[in-house]
């Protein structure tokens, strides 16, 4: 059964690029996404903001202290060859 809503032209404009921001195709594949996520308190959001700019900081100052690492998979996939 489908229903039909009534929202302001700004808020469905709002809907249409955030769904295109996310590769969907329409706002009711968005809503559908939305409905599947979990909700998230903005504390929660907050938190994780505050660990990706911690983990960012970090980054930076081992950048500084030993230059940039380079990526360890080739070596681990050399250690398996073994």
């Amino acid at each position: 059964m489908s229903r039909t809503i009534t929202v302001s032209d700004d808020l469905y404009i709002r809907l249409e690029k955030a769904a295109c921001q996310r590769g969907l195709a329409s706002v009711e594949q968005l809503l559908e996404k939305v409905e599947e996520s979990p909700l998230v308190s903005a504390d929660e959001l907050r938190h994780r903001r505050e660990a990706v700019e911690w983990v960012d900081t970090l980054r930076g100052r081992m950048i500084e202290v030993y230059g940039e690492m380079p990526d360890s998979a080739d070596l681990v996939r050399e250690d398996r060859e073994r």
